[in-house]
């Protein structure tokens, strides 16, 4: 049986920047993470699950680098789909997912037909707002509440 975990993490340095990787990171309650470009509101953090970028992936044939997504965070073995309210753990963080990150046409920018195929089953992952900080490190478990 596998354990969830935190992948990896990006930071997004301004609206339309380049995606930063980070070993580890902080995030704030009611803001995001610390030092990204989106704080506030309600899609603070946005999350990528591994596995269905594998899928999208063998799907279109290709590989793609899951940072060209655009992502905060990239967990493994957990589903994202439709988990619209609940909270998901990293360490002593508490994430509250609270909608479906809907593909813009970027990502037909990075492949053609990526956009459309992200559209299925939360393809291009999921937006939350953060609860409770709390430092976060690649390799991290998570669990839901």
């Amino acid at each position: 049986m596998f354990m969830p975990r935190l992948e990896r993490i990006w930071i997004k340095r301004a609206k339309l920047g380049p995606m930063d990787r980070k070993q580890s990171a902080e995030l704030v309650a009611q803001r995001g993470l610390f030092d990204n470009a989106d704080q506030g509101r309600r899609r603070q953090v946005t999350l990528l699950s591994a596995e269905r970028w594998g899928e999208l992936e063998r799907e279109l044939g290709v590989t793609i680098d899951p940072s060209e997504r655009r992502a905060n965070l990239l967990i493994s073995d957990i589903d994202l789909e439709n988990t619209r309210g609940r909270i998901l753990c990293i360490g002593e963080a508490r994430l509250q997912i609270n909608g479906e990150t809907r593909p813009c046409e970027r990502m037909d920018e990075v492949h053609e037909g990526l956009q459309p195929a992200m559209r299925q089953r939360w393809g291009g992952g999921a937006f939350a707002e953060v609860l409770t900080g709390g430092s976060i490190a690649e390799g991290d478990e998570i669990h839901w509440e």
